[in-house]
């Protein structure tokens, strides 16, 4: 998986491109936590986004947590393959889609 930030003030933008998986969501919660810092709001990216399993859900989970204080996370880019996985763990009734 590629994990490509743009910080905008203090609007940051992830995005992913590849496979959210066991093996990679370990990089992309690394990353996360170390972009925190000065940001108010979160978008995450997933038009390149390919698969996404239970181990990446978690790291969304965390990541719109820690963002519900500060401003918010937005999702944009969501695929039909990924949004049913969404829609199967409820996880589109509790993020923001753009």
């Amino acid at each position: 998986m590629e994990i490509r930030k743009t910080l905008n003030g203090t609007h940051l933008t992830v995005a992913l491109d590849g496979r959210l998986d066991t093996t990679t969501s370990l990089a992309l919660d690394k990353e996360l936590k170390a972009s925190y810092a000065g940001v108010d709001k979160l978008t995450m990216d997933l038009t390149n986004l390919e698969y996404i399993s239970s181990a990446g859900l978690r790291v969304i989970l965390a990541a719109e947590q820690e963002m519900s204080s500060r401003g918010g996370l937005t999702v944009r880019g969501v695929s039909k393959e990924i949004m049913e996985v969404l829609d199967v763990t409820g996880f589109s009734e509790i993020l923001v889609f753009e």
